[in-house]
């Protein structure tokens, strides 16, 4: 059997994820992709296919990439506020919930968010 690249091997995981999480309208899904330079976060209804807020580390000025990681939490939170959303699904894409990945959710709940 051959060897998974890990592209593969994270798509394989995030599979897994998405049959069980789905954003509604009430409580959306909190999907973040991670980089190797940036993060970036959304919030998504899937009922209806739309984006309700976005956010990234090409907006936010913080130092480092785990600081820039808080501060797109952050900013999700303050985008998820303004759509009226108090409560999200997060969705981790298929990467280990750690590091910068952890970081985001960190700021978003230190902005209010609730998991």
């Amino acid at each position: 059997m051959a060897q998974k690249t890990k592209l593969q091997a994270r798509a394989r995981r995030k599979q897994g994820l998405r049959k069980r999480i789905r954003g509604t309208a009430e409580k959306p899904r909190l999907s973040v992709f991670r980089s190797a330079k940036h993060i970036y976060a959304q919030l998504i209804n899937d009922t209806d296919g739309v984006t309700l807020g976005a956010a990234s580390s090409h907006k936010v000025s913080a130092e480092g990439k785990k600081g820039a990681s808080v501060e797109v939490g952050k900013a999700i939170a303050a985008a998820a506020k303004e759509a009226g959303v108090e409560r999200v699904v997060f969705d981790r894409n298929g990467f280990i919930y750690h590091g910068r990945v952890a970081a985001v959710a960190e700021g978003a709940r230190e902005a209010g968010l609730q998991f």
